[in-house]
């Protein structure tokens, strides 16, 4: 894999002793420094708080994982961040979702293969990353169907993924 695109350097894990612990952080929970993460340790303070934020959105909401996976790829799609999207596949086939959904996230309308709960939330996600702004009716729907911390949930997580992929985008971070 060549990083030559990325527009900042990448920093070697254990290169820099100021960031012992939170690579020590991201190895307990990832498994590994990923080349995401090796962009983000030229900031110790963005590399540790991004760790804790996108391990609480992953990993420690109700949300269930295969809606999760939905908007992941969703937000993936909409931003044109093809690295997050092939990063999140597997995790999306983990979850349950099938290659015909998987493949469906893709399409500009979104297409029948969708359950109306699946189709609700990947509504949410496109208002909150095509408009910004959730009309009322749509709000009114996902609070028929999710209390409070699930809509505050939801809501953070289609957040945090468009902040992911933006980031992704911005420095060119790509295979």
């Amino acid at each position: 894999m060549t990083t030559s695109h990325i527009r900042v350097p990448l920093v070697q894990p254990g290169t820099v002793p100021e960031l012992a612990e939170v690579e020590s952080r991201i190895m307990a929970e990832r498994g590994r420094v990923s080349l995401l993460y090796r962009v983000l340790l030229n900031s110790g303070p963005i590399a540790s708080g991004w760790e804790r934020l996108l391990t609480a959105v992953r990993n420690q909401t109700g949300v269930p994982a295969d809606l999760r996976e939905l908007i992941i790829l969703r937000v993936a799609v909409l931003n044109g961040a093809s690295f997050e999207f092939d990063a999140h596949v597997p995790h999306a086939q983990k979850a349950g979702l099938g290659s015909e959904k998987i493949a469906a996230v893709r399409d500009e309308a979104l297409p029948d293969v969708f359950t109306p709960m699946e189709r609700l939330v990947l509504e949410l996600t496109d208002a909150m990353t095509r408009q910004i702004v959730v009309p009322q009716a749509l709000m009114t729907q996902v609070q028929q169907h999710f209390d409070a911390k699930g809509v505050v949930e939801l809501v953070a997580t289609v957040a945090a993924y468009n902040m992911v992929s933006r980031l992704l985008v911005a420095l060119n971070v790509a295979h």
